[in-house]
């Protein structure tokens, strides 16, 4: 995968992280334990860097969306479940963090159905 693809998608996952105003070091590290299991040898600080400059500097997650939705539909999968993980993190998922996984399923065309089962299995793992 391109850097600049993985730039615009952790765009998008650091844009969930930080849509209620909380961006914590969990989050962060979340985002780059997923960085690394793309590739072991990447430069994941400075993906983060570069995709958190751009998700300041921009208000839509269109153009984030548009790079998941070229991958397939388990990556696209991989991807919600990652979004997921970032929005339970802090035990409390609020209106806004619900209905932008709404919307980011919708443009990734994920059905409600997949992303609730993810969300479910994400719940019971952190019960665990």
């Amino acid at each position: 995968m391109k850097k600049e693809e993985l730039i615009k998608i952790t765009s998008l996952l650091i844009h969930a992280a930080k849509i209620d105003d909380n961006y914590t070091k969990k989050e962060e590290k979340i985002i780059g334990d997923f960085l690394k299991s793309i590739d072991k040898n990447l430069n994941s600080q400075d993906i983060m860097k570069k995709a958190l400059e751009d998700e300041e500097n921009s208000n839509q997650i269109l153009k984030y969306t548009q790079e998941v939705k070229k991958n397939t539909l388990k990556f696209r999968t991989e991807i919600v479940k990652v979004l997921w993980k970032i929005i339970l993190s802090d035990n409390n998922p609020d209106v806004y963090e619900s209905n932008l996984m709404r919307r980011i399923c919708g443009l990734l065309y994920l059905p409600d159905k997949i992303s609730g089962e993810i969300k479910l299995e994400i719940l019971r793992e952190k019960k665990l």
